[in-house]
């Protein structure tokens, strides 16, 4: 094979000459005067490759797609063998960092199943603490509802639980027991009054609306609802506990007040208590048990307060005993006090056993005390008089009445009527001549009627 460039002299005798090509053209001639340039073949632009004693004429285009296709074929050869010289280091490291891409997403996903768990074992812890609030709070609703219970049978408590700051009398009360009086103005009787029922008030845990205890402790809302629930109880608590201090204070002010008045008056207390009547009442005895030591404050407390009304119960009884009561309606105006005076028939000094009370005719005379009537009817200077018998050497007697009611071994109660008033016997007008004697010997009623008055403050 062989490569030339330009326009053969000679043809190959074989070869058809000017095959595959355009006719040649005649040369120009040159110009008169112009040198003649040499002449360019036309051949000059193509390739003729040689072989075996044959020749290819080709273009330029062809050429260079040739080299193009060779030079390409080598690169790729190239690149082939260098492939294969460095396919092991290429393999491990794709394989290396593919193994390093899965590890750290392995990785991600352990730390976000971690962060899973975290939330939420941190959402069932706070849960149990809020399941825990919510059972302690309604253990304490319970608590108050008991202790509420328990103030039932304290009748100087109010609804809300707060103290009493007046002593107003109900209206709607009714007569209860043998120890309530018939109505007489100023009289003072210490029977408690019917127990009221002592409930929480407004904003308790009974009112308030109930907590779903699936959701999460960590909800804003039920936080807030479960530390107002909180407050509104602990001030349930406050109140409770100052109702009961009060009345246990109430208590023990009434009870010292009552045992001073049997002190002044020189009264045998137990004796009184026990010949106190009673209404009818029983029952198996059933010891009533004192706090254990790790009891709460409140119901230490509870106990003292049962204790001290117990107490207040049996006073109140040896009290209806007392006669410290107004025998007549109406404002206390006395005509003649008790002791030394002028005798008003005969002008001298002479000793007055009672109090005149001023009043009129026919005016209705009571019963200052529990008792037994012992004389009834017509007694020299008393004119027409009741004696009543109240036990234990205490005795009172009602003279110059215009009509006797009661009879002779009839038991009377307080504030019944047991005649009106008149002016028989030595008496110069209307009037109730009222007398108290203890062991037969009068003494000054206005001592027990100053009695009642304090009673009337220990109220």
């Amino acid at each position: 094979m062989s490569y030339r460039s330009g326009h053969p002299s000679e043809h190959h005798p074989n070869h058809a000459p000017n095959y595959g090509r355009p006719q040649p053209h005649r040369a120009q001639r040159p110009h008169p005067g112009q040198r003649p340039s040499p002449e360019v073949p036309a051949e000059a632009s193509s390739y003729t490759i040689a072989h075996a004693g044959k020749q290819v004429r080709i273009g330029p285009v062809v050429f260079w797609i040739v080299v193009g296709t060779i030079v390409a074929l080598g690169c790729w050869s190239a690149a082939t063998a260098t492939y294969f010289a460095f396919r092991d280091d290429v393999l491990t490291r794709l394989i290396a960092r593919q193994a390093e891409m899965q590890y750290a997403y392995e990785d991600r996903i352990a730390e976000l199943r971690a962060k899973v768990d975290r939330t939420t074992s941190r959402q069932l812890l706070d849960q149990e603490q809020f399941d825990q609030k919510l059972d302690q709070v309604m253990r304490r609703q319970t608590m108050l509802e008991s202790r509420a219970s328990a103030l039932n049978t304290l009748p100087d408590v109010v609804v809300t639980g707060s103290i009493k700051s007046s002593r107003t009398p109900s209206t709607d009360t009714a007569p209860a027991g043998p120890l309530k009086p018939s109505p007489i103005n100023d009289t003072v009787i210490f029977v408690a009054p019917p127990d009221r029922e002592a409930r929480l008030e407004s904003r308790s845990p009974a009112a308030a609306p109930a907590l779903p205890t699936t959701q999460y402790a960590k909800a804003q809302g039920l936080d807030t609802a479960l530390s107002k629930l909180e407050q509104s109880l602990d001030q349930v608590e406050k109140r409770q506990i100052a109702a009961l201090g009060s009345v246990e204070e109430s208590y023990e002010t009434r009870a010292r007040r009552m045992r001073g008045v049997f002190t002044d008056l020189g009264l045998d207390t137990r004796g009184l208590e026990a010949a106190a009547p009673r209404a009818g009442i029983g029952g198996p005895f059933v010891p009533l048990k004192a706090p254990s030591t790790n009891a709460s404050s409140f119901d230490r407390q509870l106990y003292r307060i049962n204790l001290g009304r117990a107490q207040l119960d049996r006073l109140n009884r040896a009290l209806s005993l007392v006669p410290y009561r107004k025998p007549v309606i109406g404002n206390v105006e006395f005509s003649s006090g008790f002791g030394v005076r002028s005798d008003p028939f005969l002008g001298r000094p002479a000793m007055h056993t009672g109090l005149d009370f001023r009043a009129s005719s026919g005016d209705p005379v009571r019963a200052t005390a529990i008792g037994k009537v012992v004389n009834a009817g017509w007694q020299g200077g008393y004119g027409q008089m009741v004696e009543i018998d109240h036990g234990n050497g205490l005795s009172t007697r009602y003279g110059h009445l215009s009509k006797i009611i009661a009879k002779v071994g009839q038991s009377i109660q307080i504030g019944q009527v047991i005649g009106e008033v008149g002016s028989t016997g030595r008496s110069t007008g209307p009037h109730l001549h009222y007398e108290t004697r203890i062991e037969g010997e009068a003494v000054d009623p206005q001592k027990f009627l100053r009695a009642g008055v304090r009673l009337a403050g220990a109220g």
